[in-house]
């Protein structure tokens, strides 16, 4: 049996289950007309029925008593239209900093305030996806609210969709991500000194691979099957792809101070020379 604790307002209400755990409920019209100490059904709820820690419930609810039901159902409405998109479940935690940075890039919009994104070009270019749902999440924003946001903030609310991937309270940093991932890309585009097709489909896979390889390197979980042999054979066929490899491998060690593992250079070798075999190819 689940109770109401307090109606926030009409899209949002705090409730509590017989364990008197509390959580916070979103729905269009879930709180209208509703009272503390009616009974609520789970099911009234969006798919977006998130519990929390007691700790964290009065500071999601001062950021939600600050906003209006319009942008609370927006900012469902966005992240309903990620997870879609993008088939996957995105952390819960995305609601309420994704709806403080809408709400606060309205604000910055009204008050003439302009900040630009350092890395916007990568965002568009590496994370295509979730720049789709920027662009989308920023086209609804200027419609409901009656603003003309700049296009830099689809980079913006991509880096929200971006760092909400994964499990359940765990975040990542766009931005590092982002500023990692431009600098691997530059680094194979000079030193294969050729002009790359970024609509192949091995750019692609590229891309995603070196997506994935950051991932790893943030997350302390780099491949170290210490496959020489494998190494090997790759440097041995492959030697100018491999060069490309070692390239990425002085930067991290120089810009990072951490030192690559021969297995990453490995698969990453693999996907050089599919580049540079398709440029070959094509050219």
């Amino acid at each position: 049996m689940i109770k109401i604790k307090k109606v926030l307002n009409t899209s949002v209400v705090l409730v509590e289950n017989e364990d008197k755990k509390e959580f916070i409920m979103f729905g269009k019209g879930i709180g209208f007309g509703q009272k503390v100490g009616n009974q609520i059904m789970e099911e009234q709820a969006d798919q977006l029925f998130m519990p929390i820690d007691n700790y964290k419930v009065k500071e999601f609810m001062q950021v939600l008593d600050s906003m209006s039901p319009e942008l609370i159902d927006l900012t469902q409405e966005i992240v309903n239209y990620a997870e879609q998109k993008l088939e996957t479940k995105l952390n819960s935690g995305i609601l309420f900093t994704l709806m403080d940075h809408l709400s606060f890039a309205v604000e910055r919009y009204k008050k003439n305030i302009n900040l630009t994104n350092r890395v916007y070009w990568e965002i568009k270019s590496y994370y295509k996806e979730e720049f789709k749902v920027g662009e989308f999440a920023l086209n609804r924003v200027n419609e409901t609210f009656d603003v003309d946001l700049p296009k830099e903030e689809a980079a913006n609310i991509a880096f929200h969709i971006i760092n909400a991937h994964g499990k359940e309270h765990e975040t990542r940093d766009g931005m590092k991500h982002a500023k990692m991932i431009g600098s691997i890309v530059n680094l194979v585009r000079y030193s294969i000194n050729s002009n790359i097709d970024t609509e192949s489909i091995h750019y692609t896979r590229f891309i995603t691979h070196v997506k994935f390889f950051v991932e790893r390197y943030y997350g302390g979980k780099m491949l170290q099957d210490k496959d020489d042999m494998l190494f090997e054979q790759i440097a041995n066929l492959y030697p100018e792809a491999m060069n490309g490899a070692f390239k990425i491998k002085e930067y991290i060690d120089q810009v990072y101070g951490e030192n690559i593992p021969n297995d990453e250079l490995t698969y990453l070798a693999v996907h050089i020379h599919r580049l540079l075999s398709y440029d070959q190819l094509n050219n």
